[in-house]
């Protein structure tokens, strides 16, 4: 079992996808985002297998859930910075998204 000291140590902040694209290097069906994180964290990266229910195209501007402290993490030729959340629902994954609009870098709280 998990400790609440343990999950206060993740750092799991809102963001807006500013670009997707396939990530075609990927072994399993991903694209490749960019997610803004506000003024203290910036733009980062994230590989994310989300092609289930998702375009690319209607991903960007969709605000997300992220783990922002996690070590980046190598997939083929992209290092991914953040870890996007979601839940693995019937037919793929289904994004973690904050209900009404947020300020980006707003933490879960």
């Amino acid at each position: 079992m998990a400790s609440f000291v343990d999950f206060l140590k993740l750092d799991i902040r809102v963001g807006t996808i500013v670009s997707a694209k396939n990530f075609e290097k990927a072994r399993k069906p991903a694209y490749q985002l960019e997610v803004d994180m506000g003024e203290e964290l910036g733009i980062k990266r994230s590989s994310a297998q989300i092609t289930d229910h998702y375009r690319p195209e209607e991903l960007v501007g969709k605000q997300v859930l992220a783990v922002v402290n996690f070590p980046p993490r190598q997939i083929a030729n992209f290092f991914s910075e953040i870890l996007v959340l979601g839940t693995y629902s019937e037919g793929g994954v289904v994004l973690i998204r904050p209900d009404k609009p947020v300020k980006n870098g707003d933490k879960l709280g």
